[in-house]
C-alpha cells in the first residue's frame, strides 16, 4: 500500500501554535522528510495522510484535534520513548495505531547508566569536590547484585553491559516474559523481597501512574546502607524528598540521576551539594544519536506500513507505553 506521511507540525498546525519555526525543528522535520522516503513513503499535507509524525511535545490536546480533523490517519508516531504527558483521557484508546521511539536509544541510555553506577561505586563527585589529597577506598562493580526496575530496551542493553562483571542482575517487569541475560525476571511485586539483597538499583522503566513515586521513602529503607541508585528513566519515579533523607541520612550510600523531579533540579536544591549524587542533566543521548536512531525508526515503521507488517515501537493502550 502507498504510506501517505505527513508531518506535524506543518505550516498550518505551527500557525496555530503560534510557533516560530526554528532551526532545530527544520533541521529535524527534514531529516523525517528523508527518513520517510527512504522507507517508500511520500510527504503529503495532513487532508491527504494516512500516517502522521508528530514532533511536538506536550500538546495532546493538539494532537486530538488533529485527529478529530482528520479521521483518514491511521497511525501516529512520536519521537520520544517516554509519552506519559499522551497518555491522558482515553487518546491512545482511538481505532490509531500509536508508535514511540521505545527501545531506539537503549545503546546510549544504558552507558550513561553504566557510568552513573561505576562513579558511585567509586565515589567520583566526592573525590572531584575534595580540593586536597584524600584517598577513599572504591567499590568494585564485580560481583554485585543489581535490581533493574523496567524490562525494554534499555534495561535488556544494561545487562548485555554488565556481563563482564558478572553481576547478578534481577529484572523486574510487568511482562513475564524472560529478560536473556539476566539471572531472573520477575514481578512488580517481588520488588520489596529483593531490595534488601540489591547493591545496584536500576530504574529504567515507563512511567505511569502505578510507577510515580515506585522508590519512596519505604523502598529506600529496604535497600542496604551501601546501595547504590542510579534513575536513567524519568524524575518523578523517585520521591525527591525521600532520596534527599536518605541520603542525610545514610540510608543509601549514593545516587546517579540523569532525571530529576522537579526538572530541571533548582540552584540550591540539597541535590546539587550532596557528595553523593551525581547529577547529569537528562543527557544520557546525544542529539546526533538520537536524530539517528529515531530516521531509521521512522524508515522502517514507513516501510512496514507499506507492507503490512507490524510496526515497531507500538504503544499498548492499557498501559500508555
Amino acid at each position: 500500500m502507498e504510506a501517505r506521511i505527513a508531518i506535524a507540525p506543518s505550516a498550518e498546525i505551527g500557525a496555530a501554535y503560534g510557533r516560530a519555526n526554528s532551526p532545530g525543528l527544520d533541521l529535524l522535520r527534514a531529516n523525517i522528510e528523508k527518513a520517510v522516503a527512504a522507507g517508500g513513503g511520500v510527504i503529503t499535507p495532513l487532508d491527504e495522510a494516512d500516517g502522521l509524525v508528530w514532533l511536538i511535545p506536550g500538546e495532546p490536546e493538539q494532537l486530538r484535534l488533529a485527529l478529530d480533523g482528520h479521521p483518514g490517519i491511521g497511525w501516529v508516531q512520536f519521537p520520544w520513548a517516554g509519552v506519559e504527558k499522551f497518555a491522558t483521557d482515553g487518546l491512545f484508546r482511538r481505532p490509531v495505531t500509536f508508535t514511540c521511539a521505545k527501545g531506539s536509544f537503549a545503546g546510549q541510555v544504558s552507558e550513561h547508566a553504566l557510568m552513573l553506577t561505576l562513579a558511585c561505586l567509586r565515589s567520583v563527585v566526592r573525590q572531584a569536590r575534595t580540593p586536597h589529597w584524600s584517598p577513599v577506598d572504591p567499590r568494585s562493580l564485580h560481583g554485585r547484585r543489581v535490581t533493574i526496575l523496567g524490562g525494554g530496551g534499555i534495561a535488556t542493553e544494561l545487562v548485555r553491559l554488565l556481563q563482564p562483571f558478572d553481576c547478578h542482575v534481577r529484572v523486574i517487569r510487568r511482562r513475564p516474559e524472560q529478560v536473556e541475560g539476566a539471572k531472573e525476571t520477575l514481578p512488580p511485586t517481588a520488588l520489596h523481597a529483593v531490595l534488601p539483597e540489591t547493591d545496584v538499583l536500576v530504574l529504567a522503566l515507563a512511567l505511569t501512574p502505578e510507577t510515580r513515586h515506585v522508590v519512596g521513602a519505604a523502598e529506600l529503607a529496604l535497600l542496604p546502607a551501601d546501595a547504590v541508585v542510579v534513575n536513567v528513566a524519568r524524575g518523578p519515579h523517585i520521591d525527591t524528598d525521600a532520596l534527599v533523607e536518605a541520603l542525610r541520612d545514610g540510608t543509601i550510600s549514593a545516587a546517579g540521576l540523569d532525571v530529576t523531579d522537579p526538572e530541571p533540579l533548582p540552584e540550591g536544591h540539597p541535590l546539587w551539594s550532596d557528595p553523593r549524587a551525581l547529577i547529569t542533566s537528562h543527557c544520557a543521548d546525544s542529539a546526533d544519536y538520537v536524530m539517528r536512531m529515531l530516521c531509521e525508526r521512522v524508515e522502517r515503521n514507513v516501510r512496514h506500513l507499506r507492507e503490512g507488517r507490524p510496526l515497531e515501537g507500538l504503544i499498548d493502550p492499557a498501559t500508555g507505553y
